[in-house]
């Protein structure tokens, strides 16, 4: 089967600094999902997942690209690689558009995964779940898809694959929650709240990928998984 992929980070050629951060997106026929009692969150850990989730602007030395992050602790949150890489400054957001120094931003090699340290205290962090979902599981994604206004998408895990776009990284974990350019770095959550991967790509048909929470455990206990971020410029 013959399929296109593409990494979520949103690109586009910045001739300065960026407008700030925008409430809402003009133009897009997006609806804004609530939670419900079918896949996504509860009241209570909707606002949780609010909390925790970050907006990231890359502005890079000819571009300016998009993604979504989420809290860990109170001063690192996960991301993904291609969402920091090639980064002249990174610029974070948090859920009541509150502005988040950046202190450092590193990167692992074997997966799509990237740190990043805070100068200020994020709002609030999820749990990470011990294990990987099984197909069939709800899977509810948290992100600022398209770089607009927090999201939140639900589904169901509808498989497993080897990953097409990083050979090294083995098994991920396949959904059918819809996500957008933007949605790179996403947290995806179970029913409980807990992370259970990290949204990377989609492919043609609309499906969404996850680094499964097997492997983000995996390399954020080994130290030497990751290196600084080197600036563009």
């Amino acid at each position: 089967m013959t399929a296109a992929w593409g990494l979520l980070t949103g690109c586009g050629v910045v001739p300065a600094l960026p407008a700030p951060v925008p409430t809402d997106i003009s133009g897009t026929t997006q609806p804004e999902p609530a939670p419900t009692a079918t896949g996504n969150l509860s009241p209570d850990g909707f606002d949780q997942a609010q909390r925790m989730t970050v907006r990231i602007r890359n502005i890079g030395c000819s571009s300016l690209s998009t993604g979504s992050g989420f809290a860990i602790d109170a001063n690192t949150l996960i991301t993904n690689r291609h969402v920091v890489a090639d980064s002249a400054d990174l610029q974070l957001s948090t859920y009541d558009g509150r502005d988040v120094a950046v202190t450092a931003a590193s990167t692992a090699s074997l997966a799509d995964l990237a740190v990043v340290r805070t100068a200020e205290r994020l709002p609030a962090a999820p749990e990470l779940a011990d294990h990987d979902p099984t197909v069939g599981d709800p899977v509810t994604v948290v992100g600022y898809p398209l770089g607009g206004r927090l999201t939140v998408t639900s589904g169901r895990v509808t498989g497993q694959t080897t990953d097409p776009l990083h050979q090294s990284l083995g098994t991920v974990l396949v959904t059918d929650a819809p996500v957008e350019p933007g949605s790179s770095g996403s947290a995806a959550l179970d029913a409980r709240g807990r992370v259970i991967g990290v949204v990377y790509a989609k492919d043609s048909a609309g499906d969404s990928f996850l680094v499964p929470i097997s492997t983000v455990r995996a390399v954020l206990a080994d130290a030497s998984a990751f290196t600084p971020v080197p600036s563009c410029s």
